[in-house]
């Protein structure tokens, strides 16, 4: 028992456990501020050209209430939500890739056979495909 809470340990305490734990509360709180900009803001400004309330649109079948208005603020909090979090994305990619050096290029691990032209691995002295024996000189190409 004391070696699955000593590997739950080690698993919860990683940084990328805890940048997500952080990550979601951060998300509950900008959701927020969303759901207000949306409900406050932008649906009224959008009720102004329908000449509603824009929340409270409805349309009534039998005894039972659609609030398509509802799920309309819902969809403008998910485009809002998405953008920025794009351009959030966007943003912190930008500034990680300027302090990144270009990678040198790898070193080649295969050369060309003079004989039969196969790639081959680049310590190989014996051409795998047509065995002709490499010489010194042939390595260094």
């Amino acid at each position: 028992m004391s070696k699955f809470l000593k590997e739950f340990k080690e698993f919860a305490l990683k940084g990328n456990v805890m940048d997500m734990a952080i990550g979601v509360i951060i998300g509950g709180a900008f959701q927020a501020i969303v759901s207000s900009l949306t409900g406050d803001i932008i649906s009224p400004v959008i009720g102004l050209f329908a000449n509603t309330d824009f929340s409270a649109m409805v349309a009534k079948v039998g005894d039972v209430e659609i609030r398509y208005g509802a799920f309309i603020t819902a969809v403008i909090n998910f485009i809002i939500m998405a953008l920025v979090m794009f351009l959030l994305i966007k943003a912190i990619k930008k500034a990680s890739d300027v302090n990144k050096k270009p990678e040198a290029p790898a070193e080649p691990t295969t050369k060309t056979c003079p004989y039969c032209q196969s790639e081959i691995p680049i310590k190989a002295t014996r051409c795998g495909f047509c065995t002709s024996l490499l010489e010194v000189e042939d390595m260094k190409a």
